[in-house]
């Protein structure tokens, strides 16, 4: 077998982080619900999920506790798979409050608290899966939460109890909502609901589980099943940034420039879109009840790993690969001496464009204005060459197709070079020729071309 240690630089990193953070004492652990008091103050783990579901982890990592608060993002994503956004903001605002986690924050006028990461924004988002009984509502949140985490959770009973015994301050903001119209159900049943989702256990890998599905778009990277939708996912993670770390949301974006959330028990789990997720676990507390561990500690991987959302991406290689006429290619050396010539004397006609990697917005604009620079002054022959591209977004299909679209509908011709493999790019073929090779595309229009101007040669004979 053989020996992987020495290619895991990921843990190395994680290991290190979790080694310059340990001795740090600061913070206190959460003593208001009895359970969560009685945590090890020592207990510090990492854990990062890759894309691909690799798993890496540091320190105390297994170590199981109650979801907290981090379960608020998730169960917001269930409910708006669900409903759809606007349903969910007739309930439930999108604003950063700048109030504590547990603040009364309901808007004048509607009784919606301010968003749903706070505890009143979360008991109303928790009420709002749908279904016909408190305990089929949270049978359902517990199986997204479980879909999330790519196996089956359970309830921390204890915790649970204690939660319970200890939430007067919750039942109150629920029974406020309820006189404001904001609460759809009774208000006892609802809490309940929302402590039984809170006591949920899991552990750091299964938070960068979490995270990760979210960072690659609703879709868990270890089990492969899409929880929700990618546009869902966009949607939380929007929140995350600008309202999960509650009053010190600001502060975090900043610094750490991260989809994140954290929670009373000492949890937080951090998404990188389209890298990874990431979780931390570490029960003593700040005062605006984040840990203090974690939140050092996530900072610290974000610098290392250049992860702020704000940060522009490295440049990578180049989109487009050719950008040419057949002025500056000779014409196929089986070709007539006649063809030859006409190719020769309408060579400026013809034009290639060829890229590759990733089309995304940046990229799809290089190309359109590759076509520009290089189109015909009149109706002509443009081969586009995508066969060395990967992958197409859906919004820079829509702009090479409405681009080819008003091509032709200027008089030019276009072919598009798919490959053996076309990956997300077989519509912008509709209206087009469509060639496997750049060679067969090149000879398509330069027979084009030929049979044109023999056409016109004769014509004027």
């Amino acid at each position: 077998m053989v020996d992987t240690a020495p290619f895991d630089v990921i843990s190395a990193g994680l290991a290190e982080v979790h080694g310059q953070f340990l001795p740090v004492t600061d913070g206190e652990v959460a003593s208001y619900i009895p359970k969560l008091a009685l945590a090890d103050p020592n207990d510090f783990g990492l854990a990062l999920v890759s894309m691909d579901g690799h798993r890496y982890q540091a320190g105390r990592s297994q170590v199981p506790f109650s979801i907290q608060s981090v379960a608020k993002p998730f169960v917001y994503a269930l409910a708006l798979a669900e409903l759809g956004l606007d349903e969910i903001h007739r309930w439930v605002g999108n604003e950063p409050s700048g109030d504590a986690f547990n603040a009364i924050s309901l808007e004048r006028g509607t009784g919606r608290p301010a968003n749903p990461m706070i505890n009143a924004g979360a008991i109303a988002t928790t009420d709002l899966v749908p279904a016909d009984s408190p305990e089929e509502r949270f049978a359902r949140v517990l199986e997204g939460l479980s879909a999330f985490a790519g196996h089956r959770l359970e309830v921390d009973e204890e915790v649970y109890r204690s939660e319970s015994a200890t939430g007067d301050r919750n039942r109150a903001l629920a029974y406020l909502m309820h006189a404001a119209g904001s609460l759809r159900t009774e208000p006892r049943a609802a809490v309940e609901t929302y402590f039984r989702q809170c006591a949920v256990r899991v552990n750091t890998v299964d938070l960068a589980v979490m995270a990760a599905t979210l960072a690659t778009g609703g879709v868990n990277p270890v089990t492969g099943r899409t929880v929700v939708p990618e546009r869902v996912a966009v949607q939380v993670l929007a929140v995350m940034a600008t309202c999960g770390m509650y009053d010190a949301a600001g502060d975090w974006l900043v610094r750490v420039g991260l989809p994140a959330k954290s929670g009373v028990s000492g949890g937080l789990a951090a998404a990188s879109p389209g890298r990874f997720g990431l979780a931390c676990y570490s029960p003593p507390l700040d005062p605006t009840g984040s840990p203090v561990r974690a939140v050092a500690a996530l900072r610290e991987v974000s610098r290392r790993l250049g992860l702020h959302l704000m940060q522009p991406p490295a440049p990578g290689p180049a989109t487009v690969t050719a950008c040419t006429t057949a002025e500056h290619w000779p014409p196929a050396a089986d070709r007539p001496p006649q063809e030859r010539e006409l190719l020769a004397r309408g060579a400026r006609r013809i034009a290639l464009v060829a890229a590759r990697g990733e089309l995304d917005f940046t990229a799809v604009e290089r190309v359109l204005y590759a076509l520009a620079s290089v189109a015909p002054d009149r109706p002509g022959w443009l081969v586009l060459d995508l066969a060395e591209v990967m992958w197409v977004r859906p919004t820079a299909r829509t702009m090479l197709t409405a681009a080819l679209a008003r091509v032709t509908a200027a008089g030019h011709r276009v072919c598009v070079v798919t490959g053996a493999e076309p990956y997300g790019h077989g519509e912008l073929t509709t209206g087009a020729e469509v060639r496997g090779s750049r060679a067969d595309a090149v000879a398509w229009a330069e027979d084009g071309l030929v049979g044109e101007s023999a056409g016109l040669r004769k014509s004027t004979d």
